[in-house]
């Protein structure tokens, strides 16, 4: 009897065992799976691949590489929070819903959701993955953004009814992964490209465009993008507030079937506008804008500053003009 009481102990203990290393499991098992829930609200399913094959604590590492940076702000926040001052949790919902338009549209090109700011989001392209068409996802996912805004604006009452949004892309070299102090570290990117994007951003505003390009971008938008997909124009060079350099500004555009109102001969008179007005032949320029479509406002920007200056380029200009505020 004492020999089966001992062998059934062992058995007890065996089991016992067999049962902590399955709870054990099933409980890493689940840890792994929020880990995994909590990253793919910032992860794309590529980049989040890469994280289940390679040591995480690699390929999250800072380092240097080439990215494209897109900026997003949510436009008309201000008027809706006054609208909505005795619903704040309404008002909170509907900006959560615009946010999100933004980020699933990073998310669904393979980008990186950098970091949120109130009610702007910033994505990136470039890493942990670099690909050859980097700059085509960013066009993509800025064009996704404002299709789903524009969209929104024709439902009257809906969540994103009253919004819009304004993006500025931007595209060098940078660092990414995971940055912080000791206290706080997130998963972002980091250098004077990212300045860089969330001033073109800023300057929609002032141009009256949806989404503006660096001039690195563009070329590659023209290089890369085919018209099918979407459209560049140059606009101008410009000198942003409280910076030194100056940086050759474009528009992201829709293709013609989508955007009709501005034909491709529209898009290349704009072009030729823009090349008198850098030559200083602004009568000639002026005239050229003004056969823009009325529903055009962008091409406003430099129509307005040649009536400014009296159609005559100032003694000593250098093409670039000089932005008064962010």
């Amino acid at each position: 009897p004492g020999s089966s009481d001992q062998t059934d102990l062992r058995e007890d203990v065996k089991f016992t065992e067999l049962v902590a290393t399955i709870v054990s499991s099933l409980l890493e098992m689940r840890r792994l799976q929020q880990r995994q829930s909590a990253l793919s609200q910032f992860f794309s399913p590529v980049v989040m691949n890469t994280l289940s094959v390679e040591d995480p604590h690699l390929v999250l590492a800072p380092r240097e590489t080439e990215v494209s940076v897109l900026f997003c702000d949510l436009r008309g926040f201000s008027r809706e929070s006054e609208r909505s001052a005795g619903d704040l949790l309404d008002l909170l919902g509907r900006v959560s819903k615009a946010l999100g338009v933004m980020t699933y549209q990073i998310l669904n090109e393979g980008g990186v959701v950098g970091d949120f700011q109130g009610d702007a989001a910033m994505g990136f392209w470039g890493w942990p993955i670099t690909t050859a068409d980097d700059v085509v996802k960013t066009c993509r996912a800025a064009l996704g953004i404002r299709a789903e805004f524009e969209s929104a604006a024709r439902e009257a009452g809906g969540p994103l009814a009253g919004f819009n949004a304004g993006v500025g892309i931007a595209t060098g070299p940078a660092v990414a992964g995971k940055i912080g102090t000791v206290d706080q570290v997130k998963v972002t990117v980091f250098g004077p490209v990212v300045n860089l994007a969330s001033r073109l951003e800023g300057m929609t505003k002032v141009l009256n465009a949806p989404i503006l390009l660096d001039e690195a971008t563009a070329r590659a938008v023209r290089e890369q993008v085919p018209r099918q997909l979407a459209r560049v124009r140059r606009i101008a060079r410009v000198c942003p507030f409280g910076m030194e350099t100056g940086v050759e500004v474009s528009e992201l555009l829709p293709p013609v079937d989508q955007y009709p109102a501005l034909s491709d001969e529209h898009l290349a008179m704009c072009e030729t506008a823009l090349d008198a007005f850098l030559q200083r032949d602004w009568p000639r320029a002026y005239d050229l804008l003004r056969r823009m479509p009325t529903e055009d406002r962008v091409s406003d920007f430099l129509t307005v500053y040649i009536a400014q200056h009296n159609r005559t380029a100032p003694p000593g200009w250098n093409g670039m003009i000089r932005l008064a505020g962010k």
